[in-house]
């Protein structure tokens, strides 16, 4: 944020006294209390809290009259009434879906045409659940519960891209099971089929167990084949005239967070912010809605049942 409006003031909202220790020495002002940081008056908030209890957090700002970011809520709890109560408070609520703002998906989407037909593909995304947040426990993480499960969280940030990409989803089949000895409740592998709309069909495996980040995407058609292994240098698509694989434009350098995987990158989630603010201030249209949101999890709840 300090990139996109340095001049800005930042009020940061924690219960946890370290971290407001922290926050203050930041040069930030920490606040120990959603309340208390209202009675500052702040023109937007993003709401970066654990999925799953952002509701009430985004309805009290509403209230407010504030404009609101939320990050994943991984749950659609009161969606209808954050939705109507935004248009009767001129509030607009910004719905994250941060892969639609990563160069590389861009580019695929760039490739393939908005509207790409008879197209099948197979992608895999998974990462070993400790590995997530190595620095603490998963069992103290909203991914080790079963309501916002690690791989409920992959889908509700992989398939928003894919539906936007190949179309609205007409039929699902799901396979699921459990492949560790890890303390959860839930499934840690899903195998899903997806068949869209304008005849395309793909094959999605997420996973909670791969030791190795993974990310591995690659499209099929008679005229298209795209690969990606996750990182800013692995996307390539087959040239038909020259008969080879050629690199498509990416991102010429990446911001990064020590202790994440390399197919992590920070870069998309600035475009997003900026994203959010010229919704707020140039009155544009965001490429995801509360509304799409909403569907996707419908989506994820008939796959997870």
């Amino acid at each position: 944020m300090k990139l996109l409006s340095p001049e800005s003031t930042y009020i940061c909202v924690d219960n946890n006294p370290d971290r407001i220790k922290q926050i203050s020495e930041d040069g930030l002002y920490g606040c120990d209390s959603l309340q208390s940081a209202l009675g500052l008056k702040p023109d937007v908030a993003f709401v970066c809290t654990s999925p799953g209890h952002h509701a009430e957090i985004i309805l009290t700002l509403i209230e407010a009259g504030i404009h609101v970011f939320t990050e994943l809520n991984l749950v659609s709890d009161r969606y209808e009434e954050i939705i109507e109560r935004a248009k009767e408070k001129n509030t607009k609520v910004f719905m994250s879906s941060t892969m639609l703002y990563d160069k590389q998906i861009v580019s695929v989407f760039n490739t393939v045409g908005r509207t790409p037909k008879n197209l099948s593909y197979f992608y895999h995304v998974g990462q070993y659940l400790p590995d997530w947040h190595p620095w603490e426990s998963y069992k103290d993480f909203f991914i080790g519960r079963r309501e916002t499960n690690g791989c409920r969280e992959i889908l509700a940030i992989q398939l928003p891209w894919l539906v936007k990409l190949f179309g609205k989803v007409v039929n699902v089949s799901v396979v699921r099971k459990k492949n560790t000895n890890l303390e959860i409740d839930f499934d840690d592998t899903y195998f899903i089929t997806l068949e869209h709309d304008r005849e395309n069909t793909g094959v999605f495996v997420c996973d909670v167990v791969s030791r190795k980040a993974v990310n591995y995407l690659e499209i099929l058609g008679e005229k298209t084949h795209i690969i990606w292994e996750g990182t800013p240098d692995s996307l390539f698509s087959f040239d038909d005239q020259d008969k080879c694989m050629r690199r498509l434009p990416s991102y010429e350098d990446t911001k990064q967070v020590e202790g994440y995987s390399d197919i992590i990158i920070e870069d998309q989630y600035l475009d997003e912010t900026k994203a959010f603010l010229e919704m707020i201030y140039e009155n544009k249209t965001p490429m995801y809605s509360l509304e799409d949101d909403r569907e996707i999890l419908e989506l994820i709840d008939t796959i997870e049942h």
